[in-house]
């Protein structure tokens, strides 16, 4: 008869041990099983001060996106957006939603308003890099939403997005981020 040596038991017990002896006599933990149930943070919390930084890094680095990216930690897409993508976030400044008829925000921030709050957000994002000064004039721009944008390109070298100024970029190591003067409405 052949006998299994198993080594789990032995190795668990020891790293108990190891564990118990490096507690230095603090406090146990109150409720271990909360703490195991605990949703793990996901992709954004990973920290990573050597590399290029994704698009939710730029946009929360900038004083000028809190509202953006109060938005998007609201609607939960910070962990989609840290993805390899590559995306293209067209980001409004706090100016641009601070020009939304008063009261909007704060509207789409309740709870029974958050899908109206992901359309509007998804109506930024285009999955892929759609550098402004490569847009020619009259192209559509399909977003993560399936709506359609538009670009115009004025004489003078302007690009719009729809309605929107484009201001300036920031590349990223996912994508691009476009900077805008005004929040992008989705058609409805």
């Amino acid at each position: 008869m052949k006998h299994r040596l198993n080594v789990q038991v032995p190795i668990a017990a020891l790293m108990l041990v190891m564990l118990g002896a490096c507690g230095g006599g603090q406090e146990p933990v109150a409720d271990a099983g909360a703490v195991r149930n605990a949703p793990a943070p996901g992709q954004s919390a990973v920290k990573d001060d050597m590399s290029k930084q994704n698009v939710v890094q730029i946009a929360v680095g900038s004083p000028d996106h809190t509202t953006l990216v109060k938005a998007v930690l609201h609607v939960k897409y910070e962990d989609v957006l840290v993805n390899a993508g590559p995306f293209t976030v067209y980001a409004p400044t706090d100016a641009a939603f601070n020009a939304l008829p008063a009261g909007t925000l704060d509207d789409l921030m309740k709870p029974e308003n958050k899908a109206a709050l992901q359309n509007i957000l998804e109506y930024h994002v285009a999955v892929g890099v759609f550098a402004p000064d490569k847009m020619a004039n009259g192209r559509k721009l399909n977003m993560a939403n399936l709506a359609d944008t538009k670009f115009t390109v004025g004489d003078d070298g302007t690009v719009m997005i729809n309605d929107a100024k484009v201001l300036g970029t920031a590349p990223a190591s996912n994508g691009l981020v476009v900077v805008i003067d005004k929040v992008l409405l989705p058609p409805q």
